[in-house]
């Protein structure tokens, strides 16, 4: 028997939509796992263990992009193709909006889409020579200080190589698909999903001359905090937080495994960016 899984977001709305969902795929033999969205966890221990079923064929995904980051969270290294409709604010990671669910829903069941590989970055963050953790993220890695915390300064490293050190309210680290995240409201450039870098943005740099960066997807970046740092905080997807110090390494590649996103015909990125942006007064 064929599979899907569902994820909904914690919203009345979104659930009627995944229960009308759940039922139109039963009545064609088709078996549901259906996972409903936890919100997001302060503390990486705390987080959500859960592995989506290997033989799933694709997972929907009805909410904003935060349960689409928790959806990819759940597939983990896993090549199941994913899908979003948009129950949210914005929804960048959406491909389809409620009103087009089923519409959507059949296309899928019919082979008529095509699969876009999204780049992860594995972050790992290393003490004393141990390793406390090892994550991958779709949009980014935050380093941000706490809001009676001084400026945080975060020794940064490409390849080995030195390049500066930041003196900011934080750090983001993004992929191209994350790029119209925090990074965006933070003064980052887009980048197209298929351009092949890794996004490095200050938020509200002491030094006005640090800019965002983008390297090479290739690239190694080391990021360390100086001396006598606190009260500052590592988050991974905006879904799991770790509190670091000058003690922490932390180490982002990118990841072995790309997210395939589902997009369907008709679908064109830069029309989507158009509209979620109001660049030509189109509707969020």
């Amino acid at each position: 028997m064929k599979k899907i899984g569902i994820v909904v977001k914690e919203d009345a709305e979104a659930n009627k939509k995944a229960d009308e969902l759940e039922n139109w795929l039963r009545s064609k033999d088709i078996d549901v796992v259906r996972k409903e969205n936890l919100p997001p966890r302060s503390r990486i221990a705390d987080k959500d263990k859960s592995c989506a079923p290997a033989d799933l064929l694709y997972i929907f995904v009805l909410g904003g992009d935060g349960t689409f980051l928790s959806a990819v969270r759940w597939i983990g290294d896993q090549n199941i193709p994913i899908i979003g409709v948009k129950f949210g604010e914005v929804g960048f990671l959406a491909e389809t909006v409620e009103e087009n669910l089923f519409s959507a829903a059949d296309a899928v069941l019919n082979n008529e889409f095509k699969i876009e590989p999204r780049m992860r970055l594995l972050v790992t963050v290393i003490r004393e020579e141990k390793e406390l953790a090892r994550e991958t993220v779709l949009n980014d890695i935050v380093i941000n200080k706490g809001a009676l915390a001084r400026l945080a300064h975060i020794e940064t490293y490409i390849n080995d190589q030195y390049l500066t050190t930041y003196s900011a309210d934080g750090l983001i680290v993004a992929t191209p698909t994350g790029s119209t995240a925090y990074s965006l409201a933070a003064g980052g450039p887009i980048i197209h999903p298929a351009v092949p870098g890794i996004l490095m943005t200050p938020i509200c740099p002491f030094t006005l001359t640090n800019r965002p960066l983008i390297v090479p997807d290739s690239a190694s970046i080391k990021i360390r905090l100086g001396k006598k740092s606190s009260d500052i905080m590592l988050t991974f997807d905006g879904q799991v937080g770790l509190e670091i110090n000058e003690e922490h390494t932390i180490i982002i590649r990118k990841g072995f495994y790309p997210v395939k996103m589902i997009t369907l015909p008709g679908q064109h990125y830069f029309d989507v960016l158009k509209a979620k942006l109001r660049w030509s007064g189109g509707r969020v």
